[in-house]
């Protein structure tokens, strides 16, 4: 059996809140184990003793670490989370939960910045099939009609895909 491969987030010190905050978000999600700085340590990470260190947390089955860090790292658009969705409600619910106290402007394309400063992308599923069409002029008008979307529109993109 292959190793599984983990993502780690890295927080100033939101690991916590912010587990807690994406298991509210995602169907079949929990908080797994919460380890705790100690003495250990202290005068490289700073951290108080008894304080957060890992979260470990699922959404939809896959598996995160949250790490308590400090300010030294942050976020940035050079990675983001894919979110494949298969309605327009998926996309809606997701989109709205996930940009609420986020970055002030959305993204393209449905990319958007949470609160965290974390990059998500809100596709639906169709998307890919759509863009990876043998009708060139399908995918072209899709690609159009997605450089000029914040949050994607599974009607606006079919509309483009079907037309002749």
């Amino acid at each position: 059996m292959p190793t599984p491969i983990n993502i780690c987030l890295w927080f100033d010190h939101q690991a916590e809140e912010a587990a807690q905050y994406y298991t509210t978000i995602f169907k079949d999600s929990r908080i797994g184990r919460v380890s705790r700085y100690g003495e250990a340590g202290q005068e490289i990470h700073g951290k108080p003793p008894g304080s957060v260190m890992t979260v470990e947390f699922e959404l939809n089955g896959m598996h995160f670490t949250a790490l308590n860090g400090g300010p030294l790292f942050q976020f940035n658009e050079a990675i983001s989370l894919q979110v494949m969705c298969d309605t327009q409600a998926e996309v809606d619910h997701y989109w709205a939960h996930l940009s609420a106290g986020g970055a002030p402007e959305a993204q393209q394309c449905g990319w958007l910045k949470d609160r965290y400063g974390l990059s998500w992308q809100i596709v639906p599923k169709v998307l890919t099939e759509m863009l990876h069409d043998a009708d060139h002029a399908r995918s072209e008008r899709v690609m159009a009609a997605l450089m000029h979307m914040q949050k994607l529109d599974i009607a606006t993109l079919q509309r483009a895909f079907d037309q002749a």
